[in-house]
């Protein structure tokens, strides 16, 4: 299962504990890259957060990944799931 992240922080609750999440979210993102669970990591230009594309085994790992993201109290969530894209093949 795969889901897009459109994460964006909230500024408004701008604090020294925000400072050390979003610092940790590096090391937590590249954790999850290399077990695999996390394809791709972006910056959104003009934006305070990112885009991250998960690949999961299930609705519920989603959601415990996404709970343990170090911002994840701090930031707002546009979740979209994925399907692969795919032509139509002759005779279908």
């Amino acid at each position: 299962m795969k889901f897009l992240v459109l994460w964006q922080m909230e500024l408004s609750l701008l604090s020294p504990e925000m400072a050390r999440a979003v610092g940790a979210m590096p090391e937590y993102g590249e954790r999850l890259e290399r077990e695999g669970k996390v394809l791709s990591r972006y910056h959104v230009v003009g934006s305070h957060g990112g885009a991250w594309i998960y690949d999961v085994d299930s609705h519920e790992e989603f959601e415990r990944l996404l709970g343990r993201a170090p911002v994840f109290n701090f930031a707002r969530y546009t979740v979209h799931a994925l399907a692969e894209m795919q032509s139509p093949r002759p005779g279908d």
